[in-house]
C-alpha cells in the first residue's frame, strides 16, 4: 500500500515537472511578445506594467513548479501554483493585450493561490 502511495506521489511530481517546463517555455514566449510587440504600442503604459508583472511572476512560478516533485504534497502544491499562474498571470496577460479590465478583479485570487502554493510547499 505504501508503494502505491509513493508511486502516485511520484507520478504527480513528474506531471508538475512537465507542466513547469511548458509553463516556463510559455513565459519566455510571452516575454518576447511583450518586448517585441506590446512595448511598441503607445498609450498603454499601465497595460505594459501589468504585463511585465504577470510575466515575471509567470517565470518565477514556472521554476517553482520544477521543485514540486520534492514536496510532501505535490498534487496540492502543484495544483495551487498552476491555478495561481493561470489566475494571476493569465488575467494580467489578457488585460495587457486587450485593455479589457473586466477580469482584473480575479488577479488577487490568483495571487492568493500562488501564496497558498508556497505555503503548501513548506508543509
Amino acid at each position: 500500500m505504501a508503494d502505491s502511495r509513493q508511486a502516485r506521489i511520484a507520478r504527480h511530481g513528474r506531471m508538475f515537472l512537465r507542466i513547469g517546463a511548458v509553463s516556463g517555455f510559455t513565459a519566455v514566449i510571452m516575454g518576447a511578445y511583450g518586448a517585441h510587440v506590446l512595448k511598441t504600442r503607445s498609450g498603454i503604459e499601465h497595460e505594459i506594467t501589468t504585463f511585465d508583472s504577470a510575466n515575471k511572476y509567470h517565470l518565477i512560478h514556472s521554476l517553482a513548479l520544477l521543485a514540486v516533485p520534492l514536496t510532501r504534497q505535490p498534487l496540492m502544491t502543484g495544483s495551487l501554483m498552476t491555478a495561481g499562474i493561470l489566475g494571476f498571470c493569465g488575467t494580467g496577460y489578457y488585460y495587457s493585450m486587450t485593455s479589457d479590465a473586466t477580469p482584473v478583479k480575479l488577479m488577487p485570487i490568483g495571487g492568493l493561490l500562488l501564496m497558498a502554493g508556497w505555503l503548501a510547499m513548506a508543509l
